[in-house]
């Protein structure tokens, strides 16, 4: 077992509780995670391939969802996304638009995309590979997804982050980032010292190591590891 193996099985614990939802996961460790949870613990989980099909836990093919009725589901909040956060604040604002002023960024990004759509309508979630200071800073440049500290809306839910040394949420004061476990091996002076600003502490657990069965089933999903 893998550190990274306990990190898709953070993502799948994103999606528990959820149902009959579509799952949005980009990136291939949020993805493993999202159908490592169809395959054990959410079976009504709905997996799409990112373009217009929906998917198996195995990846065949079981529905169709064309891109223009995406907006749908989005709108009524029949979603849960995990996106990447090139820059993330302790309120969960998220920015994956530009390095520096956007009116002259030092580096440009994939732009704001559907970050403010995803953030406002439905719950979303956060995977960060490197866990670092240059990620997790005190103010983004830009806002693309929308924090707490900003009117959000009612359907606005900011649910957690999952990264390689923890599992963050928004359970602090005034919704600030909170610790809610570690990965082994890793200690919360760790964390702290890879946070760019303050995090809620009370004394956070170990993440949760695969099960015997959870690991069996990643290797069927993840051959080649």
């Amino acid at each position: 077992m893998s550190r990274m193996d306990v990190c898709v099985v953070a993502c799948a614990e994103l999606f528990r509780g959820d149902g009959e939802i579509l799952a949005s996961p980009m990136g291939p460790v949020p993805s493993l995670g999202a159908r490592l949870a169809r395959r054990t613990f959410e079976p009504d989980l709905v997996l799409s391939d990112g373009e217009a099909t929906l998917l198996t836990a195995d990846g065949q093919p079981e529905g169709w969802l064309p891109y223009r009725a995406v907006f749908d589901v989005v709108a009524h909040g029949r979603r849960h996304v995990v996106m990447g956060a090139n820059q993330i604040d302790r309120y969960g604002n998220q920015n994956i638009s530009c390095i520096g002023p956007h009116q002259a960024p030092k580096r440009q990004l994939l732009g704001v995309r559907g970050a403010p759509g995803n953030t406002v309508n439905h719950r979303t979630s956060y995977w960060v590979p490197k866990h670092s200071p240059r990620v997790f800073v005190p103010a983004v440049d830009v806002v693309s997804g929308v924090g707490y500290d900003r009117d959000g809306g009612p359907f606005h839910d900011v649910y957690r982050v999952v990264t390689n040394l923890c599992v963050l949420d928004f359970g602090g004061p005034g919704h600030a980032m909170r610790v809610v476990s570690v990965h082994q091996g890793v200690t919360v002076d760790e964390v702290v010292e890879q946070t760019g600003f303050p995090l809620a502490i009370d004394d956070p657990p170990v993440t949760r190591e695969p099960t015997a069965e959870e690991l069996a089933v990643l290797r069927e999903l993840d051959p080649a590891r």
